[in-house]
């Protein structure tokens, strides 16, 4: 193998709310808005270098797991919860009641995740749309905060904070399992425990 840690992360999110479009940003640098719904659940891959605390370099494989946010494929995508190590919640600025189904998100990761307090980045998607933006930032981090989750703007068309908001992901997922007790379990098998309170608390302003 040519890396250190294959990381999985899962993308979710109602329908049309820029899941695909913004992995695509991410590991292609591109966007397309004539991408369709997706069906059922794909993937992206990236390769990445990540610096640890300690400054050793470690490689990582990253898999980017997108799935489709229409009610209908529910059951099908649940069964990849278990075996995602972060999440990227995504919703709508422009779009209230993808805003509102964020806490039914959450309900269903604290669920069907490894964990109930897995580590998850809300992003409010389509911030270059600020025209039409009908979530403020005040409301958006007001439920981050409620729920204990890190917030980014974020715009799969410009490319705004989404490589950002997996770098915080990544660095989140991380640390928890430098802090895990048990090294000799591999990540994808199910290594990660809930928050350690030997957790050092981020200083970046991006974790809120």
């Amino acid at each position: 193998m040519d890396y250190d840690y294959l990381i999985k992360f899962l993308a979710l999110g109602d329908s049309g709310v820029g899941k695909t479009s913004f992995l695509y940003q991410y590991t292609d640098g591109v966007f397309n808005s004539r991408f369709i719904s997706t069906v059922g659940i794909d993937f992206r891959e990236k390769k990445l270098v990540y610096q640890t605390m300690n400054g050793r370099s470690q490689r990582i494989h990253l898999q980017l797991w997108d799935t489709a946010g229409q009610e209908r494929f529910r059951s099908l995508t649940t069964a990849f919860y278990r075996d995602s190590m972060g999440f990227l919640l995504l919703f709508d600025l422009t779009n209230e009641q993808s805003f509102l189904e964020v806490r039914n998100w959450l309900d269903q990761l604290r669920t069907h995740a490894y964990c109930e307090d897995p580590d998850i980045i809300l992003c409010g998607n389509k911030s270059d749309l600020e025209d039409r933006r009908v979530i403020s930032e005040y409301k958006a981090r007001e439920l981050a905060e409620k729920y204990g989750l890190g917030y980014l703007e974020t715009s799969a068309a410009t490319g705004q904070n989404v490589a950002r908001a997996i770098e915080v992901l990544l660095d989140r997922v991380m640390r928890r399992m430098e802090a895990t007790v048990d090294k000799s379990v591999l990540p994808h098998q199910r290594g990660l425990r809930c928050h350690d309170t030997d957790i050092p608390p981020s200083t970046s302003s991006c974790y809120c």
